[in-house]
């Protein structure tokens, strides 16, 4: 891979239908793909040297930031190679999602944490699915007759 130009990664990165988004460790937003506009409704250009707050419900700020700052500080994360996290999030005008991603811890130049990259699916649709079938299977045992 040593061969390939990084410019072929970058604009792959850019054209994702996944989102990409990129932290540094002061939470804001330095990097924002297009996927990222697709999944949220924001623009790069609305997001960027923002807050992540822009697409984190209001009730779960306080959880995420918590756990962001001690990531920061240890250089590790719980979430690893194996972890998706399935969470809400806020799109453009209020949005209710439901969003997937994985995270990665990225160093600075002096090769410490200095940014959190995420690369995130919108699972809104197939979290809807999910529970229309669930509350179908509830409903229909529901109505099964009770034996003594």
């Amino acid at each position: 891979m040593e061969d390939l130009d990084p410019g072929v990664v970058l604009a792959m990165t850019a054209q994702a239908p996944d989102g990409v988004v990129v932290i540094d460790r002061e939470g804001l937003i330095r990097y924002w793909n297009h996927g990222s506009e697709r999944i949220f409704g924001f623009p790069a250009a609305e997001v960027m040297g923002r807050s992540l707050d822009v697409i984190i419900p209001e009730r779960h700020q306080q959880r995420h930031w918590d756990g962001f700052e001690k990531s920061m500080a240890s250089g590790t994360t719980k979430y690893g190679d194996d972890d998706l996290l399935n969470v809400p999030a806020v799109g453009a005008g209020g949005r209710k999602l439901s969003i997937e991603f994985s995270v990665v811890l990225l160093n600075d130049a002096e090769g410490r944490p200095g940014y959190v990259g995420a690369v995130i699916r919108d699972v809104t649709a197939r979290r809807a699915r999910e529970k229309e079938l669930y509350q179908k299977v509830a409903a229909a045992k529901a109505e099964q007759p009770t034996t003594a």
